[in-house]
Formats: structure tokens, C-alpha cells, sequence
């Protein structure tokens, strides 16, 4: 007997743009560049597909052959999706007309027609109404679909994509990284990114836990670089995590620092 979609459906909020954040950084990776077969999955899109359509046109300036192919449990949001790609096929809307983009059923089994396997898969948004001790399951199951060069990225964001976290997870499910991405304009204190952390984070962020102490120290620096102000909140960002870094936090990508961004190895932020 087939077994239907494995997972639950989510709220399906989406929001034009609010996944740029982390579109950016996925442009980026090498899982994406170096990929023979550069198929990206979207997985969990919500009640409208304009996130993967907007993954592919953010992609497709690196890798012009990429293919998006997004997934939803509900048969009714794959409906509606593939009559919004069919206006973007009309030429009615800001999308390329020729996009590789398609809609299918699926969920954390990540089924792909052909036995193909994504170089990445990016979900996010999807595992918060989960218990934190699914995730390590969940996690399993979509990086097993991986190319052996693949990547997935689980995380969380903000309605409007001001605030997003995400942990890269490497085919064999092990967590890697863990990236903060914050609007610098305006912003109080860094650790607002804790009301979006990864469900694997997101109770760990207590006293005596790494991801508490990461985000104390993180706003701690933030507060000291107060004096460079006037310069603007780009240069007390990297004031900030120059300082964190000489404390002896292990900060990595600094070329993106300046997108409001900080990523740590996985073992900085771990549960305890």
C-alpha cells in the first residue's frame, strides 16, 4: 500500500519576500554552485508557491540552470500553486514565463519523479508546530533524499522576513552551522532572533545552555558598539562581532557580515 506525504500541514503563512534572507545565502553555498544536477527543493511552501518562485529567480542568477520543484502536503496548496505558475507561463506576472519551477504533493520524504535527488532542500517554517524531539527524525529524512554533496536548510523566520535563523545540515542529518540574520536598521537587541530560532534551539535558550550564552554575548557586544552609532548599524555590526570573535567565538562567513548576518559551527550553539 503507498504511503501518503510523511509530516503534518502547517499554518501555510506566506509572505512575498520574506525567505530572501536566506535565498541569499543558499545562492551562495557550494552545494548549490558545484552541483552537477542543480535541483532545489522547497519544502513546505504554504498557501501560496511565490517562495519558490522567488527561490529560483534569486538562484538563477548563479546557477541560470537551476530547477525548483516545490512540495506541500495539502493537495488543495498544490492546486492553487500550479494555477499561479500557470500565470507566470502567461507572462502575467514579474516571473520569468520560463521558469523551472513545478509544484508537487510531498513532505519530509522529499519525493522527486525519476529517483532524482536535490542538491538542496530548504525548509522553512515547517518543523515549529513539531516537538523538539522529532526534529532529529524529521532532519533524517529529508537530508536522506540528498545528493552526497547536498545540503538542507531547516529554519524559522519572522512574518516578514526581518528576523530568520537556520541550521546546515550535511546528507548524513548532522547539523553543521547555525546562521542569525537580522534587519540591522532599528534593531534593539540581536537576541530577538531567539522568538525564531530552530525548533532544535528554540527551548535552549536558557540559562546554562550554548545558544543562551551565544546570544547574551552577541548582545552584549551589540550594546558595547553603541558608541559607533553615528557611523550607521553596518559598522556597529561588525564592531560588535569583531568583538565576538576576539572573545573567542568561532564566527564564521565574515564576508556576509554586512547583510546582517552571523554564523557559528553547530557545536558553539549545541544542546547541552
Amino acid at each position: 500500500m503507498a504511503r501518503g506525504p510523511v509530516g503534518q500541514i502547517t499554518r501555510g503563512t506566506t509572505g512575498t519576500n520574506r525567505l530572501r534572507r536566506v535565498d541569499r545565502w543558499i545562492a551562495r553555498q557550494p552545494a548549490l554552485r558545484r552541483a552537477s544536477d542543480p535541483l532545489v527543493v522547497d519544502l513546505g511552501y504554504g498557501a501560496s508557491g511565490v517562495t519558490a518562485l522567488e527561490l529560483h529567480s534569486r538562484l538563477a542568477r548563479v546557477r541560470p540552470d537551476v530547477e525548483v520543484l516545490g512540495l506541500e502536503i495539502d493537495p488543495a496548496r498544490v492546486v492553487h500553486a500550479r494555477a499561479q505558475l500557470e500565470q507566470v507561463r502567461s507572462g502575467g506576472t514579474s516571473f520569468a514565463p520560463g521558469a523551472r519551477v513545478s509544484f508537487a504533493r510531498g513532505g519530509f520524504e522529499v519525493p522527486v519523479a525519476g529517483g532524482r535527488r536535490p542538491a538542496v532542500v530548504r525548509a522553512f517554517n515547517v518543523l515549529r508546530q513539531y516537538g523538539e524531539a522529532e526534529v532529529a527524525e524529521a532532519w533524517a529524512t529529508m537530508a536522506g533524499r540528498l545528493t552526497p554533496d547536498g545540503l538542507l536548510v531547516e529554519g524559522t523566520c519572522d512574518e516578514i522576513g526581518r528576523i530568520a535563523t537556520w541550521v546546515a545540515i550535511d546528507p548524513d542529518a548532522a547539523p553543521r552551522t547555525l546562521t542569525v540574520s537580522l534587519r540591522l536598521a532599528g534593531l534593539q537587541h540581536p537576541s530577538v532572533a531567539a522568538e525564531r530560532l530552530p525548533k532544535a534551539l528554540i527551548h535552549r535558550n536558557v540559562p546554562g545552555e550554548r545558544v543562551h550564552a551565544f546570544l547574551a554575548a552577541l548582545d552584549a557586544e551589540w550594546e558595547r558598539a553603541a558608541s559607533v552609532s553615528p557611523f550607521g548599524p553596518v559598522h556597529r555590526w561588525r564592531t560588535a562581532l569583531s568583538a565576538l570573535a576576539a572573545g573567542g567565538w568561532p564566527i564564521r562567513e565574515r564576508s556576509r557580515w554586512r547583510l546582517g548576518e552571523v554564523t557559528v559551527p553547530w557545536e558553539a550553539v549545541a544542546p547541552r
